[in-house]
């Protein structure tokens, strides 16, 4: 196993401050900072794929990158099947363009840790055929056959001697036809699959050399848009008094557009200052105007009804009434923000007959069509430059594309052809965004003498993500949203009988999947239910999910790796107790192990062991990395975050109020990858459905209280 122990912060500062002898990863393309389609005299040898006469390897990246580092992984694969060198290797966005699409998808896109999965034989592929296509046009040059011709160290080479870079033939190889089939390397040549490299991004994003994401792009002439939203969704504007704002320093126009009132200005802080004397008057008559409690209490109501049925195994009825013991248990879920660091943006440059974004685009596919839509133009006049984007966790995976079509409305309305960058403040974003629906879920399971589960019935409400939207059709059946019900409905633990049952309500608040979707509350249900029961059962919670795992091979293997690293067999260090948790997400197997201690009846969380079987491994410390961030980030949810409504309106604004995880308040994490020969799977948002329920149980250990509404800031133990 590769046993990663190097902190975030380690990596960073190794590769930022080392000698450039020693910064081997590949690098960001700077000209893709200012413009993805930006001139080249490269040859193009696939979609993914350009090398220039110099020998520079540009790898076209299909999915954003959002923190995740899928930009470093994809280019490393190209790398791999080409024998680049890394320093050879920049990495430039594709633009939206249906070549690009996300295979698990059917459109561009990025979501659902899916980058690796749907891209780990492709970019192979591509870079194998570069790699062919090179050798060919050596061959043909030198006058050897193809086949003797080798690429090592990022150099041709044939056994007579001749040498040559990269860009020697590029251009004559870019002229050859794509090789249909392509030959890839074996598993035991891979020179870089499998070993860790630092992030192509790390040293630009450090020394804030380039301008990587939209939030810092500046446009010759470009004015900045803020708008006035309704306060409370459903709420429209029944009339509004700009004349102060209009005289407002920097301010040069007002428009009403449907999403609200937009101040345009020379600057962020102009354009904020002059939307603050507008004088607004909404009608709320249709307006969502319940307060949290208000939704909550009807939630419970509910879930003392059975819903609609989504799993129906054995007889669970029988199981309860013949347990020799029930657990019964009611657990509730706030609303959620994304809240990225950096806020929502789009840059729109309209001329009447075409239009360009810039943005930290999720969805290009959706965003693209959107975009046209609105303005009236055909797909082709619409160009969507993809750039880096400051944190997302599924907040830039709109189904809409709400903010490009807002862009594209300003930009219509303003008519002139000047760039515009409309921006959501902070407040914006998490009083008028989109959101992790709140839920509420009831579980009762009977257990007979020896701890077997006799019946387990479940009843969650929640809103559905997908209804609605045009992605229900293939998220949903039956009424059903997938997405409300993964981690309960797929349950492997050993039963006798289970029912699961569905409410999907109806609030007027936007909904919108946040990292790791549904498993951020059905994981914690779960694994904190299976722990009591290991509790009531009188049987250790590590060796009772042993007992109870069935045909779950992958699942036990991360479970027993992160118990023999943490020490489970052996007592917890003096003033510090032990919860583990372990989920299957997004195609990987993740086991945690949380350490915590109570000071005054304050917890924290002081250590954090995990496990992940993500498949093969292409770069063991960017799913270190991945752990780690994911923990942070679920770590912070259940402690702290919690989005409350007081008569249908957000009641936080900033980071003051929804308080995301302090760094202080990070847990030593030791991250432990398992060795795996099975196609690669996701990362991004397994990490963080453990770490809730690890947690809990943990606390349970240090208090005996068991934290059935989140977050634990509500039971006053942080």
């Amino acid at each position: 196993m590769n046993a990663i122990t190097t902190t975030r912060r380690g990596m960073l500062a190794l590769c930022v401050g080392a000698g450039t002898g020693l910064v081997l990863g590949f690098r960001v393309l700077e000209a893709a900072a200012k413009d993805a389609v930006a001139a080249s005299a490269a040859a193009e040898f696939n979609p993914f794929v350009r090398i220039d006469g110099a020998g520079t390897v540009t790898v076209i990246v299909k999915h954003l990158d959002k923190g995740q580092g899928s930009a470093t992984g994809l280019a490393s694969l190209v790398a791999e099947e080409l024998n680049a060198r890394p320093e050879q290797v920049v990495v430039e966005f594709a633009p939206s363009d249906s070549r690009y699409k996300n295979l698990l998808f059917g459109m561009q896109g990025t979501g659902g840790s899916s980058s690796m999965a749907n891209s780990f034989d492709q970019y192979r592929e591509a870079g194998a055929a570069a790699r062919q296509m090179l050798a060919e046009a050596a061959a043909a040059a030198w006058k050897v056959p193809a086949g003797e011709v080798t690429i090592e160290a990022g150099e041709l080479r044939h056994a007579s001697g001749k040498r040559a870079g990269l860009g020697a033939f590029a251009e004559a190889a870019g002229k050859l036809p794509v090789p249909p089939t392509v030959t890839l390397k074996k598993p035991e040549d891979w020179i870089y699959i499998g070993k860790s490299f630092p992030r192509v991004d790390a040293k630009s994003k450090s020394e804030g050399s380039v301008n990587l994401f939209a939030m810092d792009l500046h446009l010759d002439g470009m004015l900045v848009a803020v708008t006035a939203r309704p306060p409370k969704w459903g709420a429209t504007l029944r009339k509004v008094d700009s004349s102060a704002a209009k005289e407002a320093p920097g301010v040069v126009g007002v428009l009403e557009v449907p999403q609200g009132v937009v101040v345009l200005a020379s600057t962020t802080w102009q354009a904020i200052k002059g939307r603050e004397l507008l004088k607004l008057d909404w009608d709320e008559s249709a307006a969502e105007t319940r307060s949290s409690d208000a939704i909550f209490t009807e939630y419970r109501a509910l879930a003392d009804t059975p819903g609609v049925r989504v799993r129906d195994t054995g007889d669970a009825a029988k199981g309860l009434k013949d347990a020799a013991r029930v657990v019964e248990a009611t657990y509730e879920f706030p609303y959620l923000a994304h809240a990225p660091m950096e806020p929502i943006n789009v840059t729109v440059l309209y001329d009447g007959t075409s239009a360009k974004f810039w943005s930290g685009s999720q969805f290009q596919a959706v965003d693209h069509m959107v975009a046209a839509k609105t303005l009236g133009l055909p797909a082709e006049k619409i160009a969507i430059v993809t750039m880096w984007a400051g944190g997302s966790f599924g907040r830039r995976a709109i189904h809409n594309a709400h903010y490009f079509a807002e862009a594209a409305t300003i930009a219509k309305a303003w008519g002139k052809p000047q760039p515009i960058k409309l921006v959501y403040t902070r407040e914006d974003d998490i009083r008028g965004g989109y959101y992790r629906p709140a839920f509420v879920h009831k579980a009762r399971v009977g257990l007979d003498a020896k701890g077997n589960i006799l019946g387990w019935e479940h009843r969650i409400v929640g809103q559905s993500i997908l209804k609605g939207t045009a992605f229900e059709a293939m998220g949903m059946k039956n009424g059903i949203d997938d997405t409300s019900i993964e981690g309960i409905s797929d349950m492997a633990y050993a039963n006798a009988g289970m029912q699961v049952d569905l409410h999907t309500t109806d609030v007027k608040v936007p909904v919108l999947w946040w990292r790791s979707v549904g498993h951020t509350h059905t994981a914690y249900v779960m694994e904190t239910m299976i722990d009591e029961l290991a509790t009531a059962a009188g049987i250790d919670p590590v060796a009772y999910r042993l007992r109870l795992m069935k045909g779950e091979p992958r699942k036990v293997a991360v479970l027993k790796l992160a118990a023999e690293k943490a020490g489970w067999a052996k007592p917890a260090p003096e003033g510090r107790f032990r919860g583990v948790a372990v989920h299957h997400s997004f195609g990987t197997y993740v086991a945690e192990i949380a350490e915590v201690s109570v000071n005054n009846g304050k917890i924290k969380v002081e250590k954090v062991v995990c496990a992940v079987d993500c498949g093969v491994p292409v770069n063991p410390d960017n799913i270190a990395a991945q752990m780690e961030g994911g923990i942070g980030f679920g770590l912070g949810a259940i402690l702290h975050d919690a989005i409350t409504l007081k008569d249908g309106a957000v009641e936080q604004g900033n980071f003051d109020g929804y308080k995301s995880l302090r760094i202080t308040e990070m847990p030593a994490i030791e991250v432990h990858v398992v060795p795996s020969t099975e196609k690669p799977s996701g990362v991004g948002e397994p990490g963080v459905p453990p770490i809730g329920p690890a947690v809990a149980n943990a606390v349970f250990k240090a208090t005996g209280k068991r934290v059935r509404e989140l977050p634990f800031a509500r039971s006053d133990l942080v």
